[in-house]
């Protein structure tokens, strides 16, 4: 049960000490994108984090308005495009890049990560390819 002194501290370290919530994420996988045309493949991602993040910063400002709380960032994390591309025919992943730019602009969110490789134990052609595509992104 919450009482009004915890009403009141709640209120005190949001004024006072500046409580916010840093970051509020939603990891999304994108396995089920896959294919071998790489403008298909970006049309996947594309579609798939735009329908599945569509109210992620709506819900994210409906909590800080039920609950008076700042959420300062609100982002998406997706698999690791060298695993999620890697069946892709192409040399370079920048229009994979740029499919999740636009898909962050429409739903509004402020950071989306996972233009990444796993790379600790060797490197596949995946990964091969979005190391090399790194600086055009």
């Amino acid at each position: 049960m919450i009482t009004i002194d915890d009403i009141l501290e709640t209120n005190r370290m949001i004024t006072e000490n500046k409580l916010d919530v840093r970051t509020i994420t939603m990891g999304i996988s994108l396995r089920d994108c896959a294919h071998p045309n790489i403008d298909k493949f970006c049309q996947n991602v594309y579609d798939k984090i735009t329908k599945s993040a569509e109210f992620l910063v709506k819900t994210g400002e409906d909590i800080e308005t039920e609950y008076g709380i700042p959420i300062i960032h609100k982002r998406v994390s997706v698999t690791p495009i060298a695993i999620a591309a890697d069946a892709c025919k192409t040399d370079s992943y920048v229009p994979v890049a740029e499919a999740m730019d636009r898909a962050a602009k429409e739903v509004g969110i402020n950071f989306i990560g996972g233009f990444s490789a796993l790379v600790e134990k060797g490197f596949t052609h995946g990964d091969r390819v979005l190391i090399d595509s790194i600086p055009q992104a």
